[in-house]
């Protein structure tokens, strides 16, 4: 179970929520005492918190991103008791028991809360969800939950796994603090193909469509622009055009996607047995000098001096 901190006033509220998450503002909705608690687990980049609450308004503000580390965390928000209102890219979710929304730290967002209530919180790296910042802008502050089979199956399983989380050993736990990011990331792809096209985004839709293709036959060492043309029927000079407007050539987010791919399994305890050139060829990446330099352009630090830094 979970061991709670509790705060008893709301200054000591805001200096316990902004040390766990990222800087936060926060103000009480009404006058008089105020409680709060919060616990859960920090495993490795992967952070499960539970928190139980009296009314409240919370703001993550422009100024706040500005003097932050610049790193950027998407927080996941499944709502057990109480309602909530979550706004962020100009969209409003209301936030009822069950219900599921994503939000971007690195965009200003406010969370309001006008009655007393419990929350399970996710905050992660943005790279561990394996979807492009632009389909997740899509969904920031979109209610997920009611009217989506696939998220309440998803809900109750996150609450069980989360709820044991902070009693299990480091490693399995973070497997399944991982397992759980897989999930989410499973309903937030439905929820994009769920969406309708319309003429205007036809084009980035294609090109998002193309770059989930790209996402599952990462593994593939043979993956270049020539056969995942072939595999959705246009020629490859198509497909470059279509990336024309993206910021990385085809190639580019291949080598992007396998990269985060890598790096996430360097961190994975229960795959500290596999030498690192397996890890880069489990993502297509077969030269291990390759791997290695690619992986140190884009990280600053070898695969093995990452994983070694990790485990310290």
């Amino acid at each position: 179970m979970y061991t709670f901190e509790q705060a008893d006033s709301f200054a000591q509220w805001r200096r316990l929520i902004s040390s766990t998450f990222v800087p936060l503002d926060a103000e009480p909705v009404r006058s008089g005492s105020f409680s709060g608690r919060l616990g859960g687990r920090q495993l490795n980049d992967v952070g499960i918190m539970r928190i139980e609450a009296n009314p409240q308004t919370v703001l993550r503000s422009p100024a706040l991103i500005k003097a932050g580390n610049g790193v950027g965390h998407y927080k996941l928000s499944l709502q057990l008791k109480g309602h909530g209102l979550l706004l962020q890219d100009g969209r409003e979710a209301v936030l009822a028991p069950g219900d599921v929304a994503i939000y971007d730290t690195q965009r200003p967002y406010t969370l309001n809360f006008e009655q007393d209530f419990e929350t399970l919180v996710l905050m992660f790296p943005q790279h561990l969800l394996g979807l492009s910042p632009q389909d997740v802008s899509e969904l920031t502050a979109r209610s997920m939950g009611r009217d989506n089979l696939l998220a309440q199956a998803i809900s109750p399983f996150v609450v069980s796994i989360a709820d044991q989380l902070p009693g299990l050993r480091s490693p399995i736990g973070h497997r399944l603090a991982m397992n759980i990011v897989d999930l989410l990331s499973t309903l937030l792809a439905d929820e994009i193909h769920a969406q309708p096209l319309s003429g205007s985004d036809n084009h980035a839709r294609m090109l998002r469509r193309i770059q989930h293709h790209i996402q599952a036959q990462l593994a593939d060492p043979y993956l270049s622009p020539d056969t995942i043309a072939a595999a959705h029927h246009i020629a490859t000079r198509t497909l470059h055009k279509i990336f024309a407007e993206s910021s990385l050539t085809v190639s580019g987010w291949i080598r992007e996607r396998r990269l985060e791919a890598a790096r996430r399994d360097l961190a994975d305890p229960l795959r500290s047995h596999l030498p690192v050139r397996e890890i880069g060829a489990r993502w297509g990446l077969v030269d291990p000098a390759h791997f290695s330099r690619i992986f140190r352009a884009a990280f600053g630090t070898s695969p093995t001096a990452y994983r070694r830094a990790l485990e310290h």
